[in-house]
């Protein structure tokens, strides 16, 4: 039959992270336990940075956006009844059917690019604000003033709504017809574009020079930024000191590798056809693992959370 003849897709059915029932309960527990925990950790953040004073600096201004950024890649609504990204993770992992409508699919990819693309830009500022703080102490308070502060955070998410809007256009431009089983458990372009009953080329090469901007445009301020960072504390005579902020770095790295790492597997590789195992688990590092650990390494490790925390308890 002619492409001409075959129906628009109007739905997707996932194949999710697992076939074998057993393994489905034992992710849904992880899961679960992963989306509480990001919810809880980001908004205990974003509640603490805005009701304690103390906390109103650049550093922890930046530590709600990322918080926010955190919530709404967990718990956005893709459209309607539909549920958010990892409660949709949590619901496919109880069901047979597996579906989403294609425009919650696209809804949920927009999202998800938006804050992903944030986040990125979000983590190069604050590895930049954490290298004035360290290197340039003397010209914190000149450098780091509240316009530039707001300025940068604008930026990022300005960036992330740049981002979303030229790979969702190219990826939903195409048609899609015939198949509509994703061999995936939530919407984004690299699993979308398999199904596309067109040549996907020129959406590749798009989604490709988003991805350079994006991903690998923020990696430069962050590597030069530690490596001035790791430069200065080595001349440090305080060992205590030394020590402390050589921790710190390293939680930030941890979460940096790990967060642009899945991400660049993800979306900075030729297109294979096929989408397997590696690809999902690659794939839950930035959508579920990184959101969670963005609070616990960024701010609960903090002395000014936790002093903060502390005080709201006694009272």
């Amino acid at each position: 039959m002619g492409e001409e003849n075959q129906t628009y897709v109007n739905e997707f059915v996932f194949l999710g992270l697992s076939q074998d029932p057993e393994t489905q309960v034992l992710l849904f527990f992880i899961f679960l336990i992963i989306y509480l925990l990001t919810v809880l950790g980001n908004l205990l953040i974003i509640v603490l940075i805005h009701i304690d004073s103390r906390l109103h600096t650049p550093m922890y201004f930046f530590l709600t956006n990322l918080s926010f950024a955190g919530l709404c890649f967990s718990t956005h609504r893709p459209s309607g009844a539909n549920p958010a990204t990892v409660p949709q993770v949590l619901i496919h992992l109880l069901v047979k059917r597996k579906t989403i409508p294609f425009a919650g699919c696209s809804t949920q990819i927009v999202v998800l690019l938006l804050v992903g693309g944030t986040e990125c830009a979000l983590l190069a500022v604050m590895s930049c604000e954490w290298y004035v703080a360290v290197c340039k102490p003397l010209h914190y308070s000149t450098i780091m003033t509240h316009w530039v502060c707001v300025q940068l955070a604008i930026g990022s998410w300005a960036s992330g709504v740049f981002v979303s809007l030229v790979d969702t256009t190219f990826t939903l431009s195409l048609p899609y017809r015939g198949s509509n089983i994703i061999n995936y458990f939530f919407c984004e372009p690299p699993a979308l574009l398999k199904l596309a009953s067109a040549d996907t080329y020129s959406t590749e090469i798009a989604v490709f020079a988003m991805d350079v901007v994006i991903l690998l445009a923020p990696g430069s301020p962050i590597l030069v930024s530690y490596w001035n960072i790791i430069s200065t504390v080595i001349q440090m005579q305080s060992r205590e000191g030394r020590l402390k902020i050589f921790s710190t770095c390293a939680s930030h790295v941890i979460v940096v590798v790990l967060f642009y790492g899945s991400a660049i597997f993800a979306y900075m590789r030729p297109n294979s056809k096929i989408m397997n195992e590696r690809d999902k688990m690659i794939s839950v590092f930035y959508s579920a693992v990184t959101p969670m650990l963005n609070p616990i390494i960024y701010s609960l490790r903090n002395k000014g959370v936790k002093g903060a925390l502390k005080r709201i308890t006694v009272k």
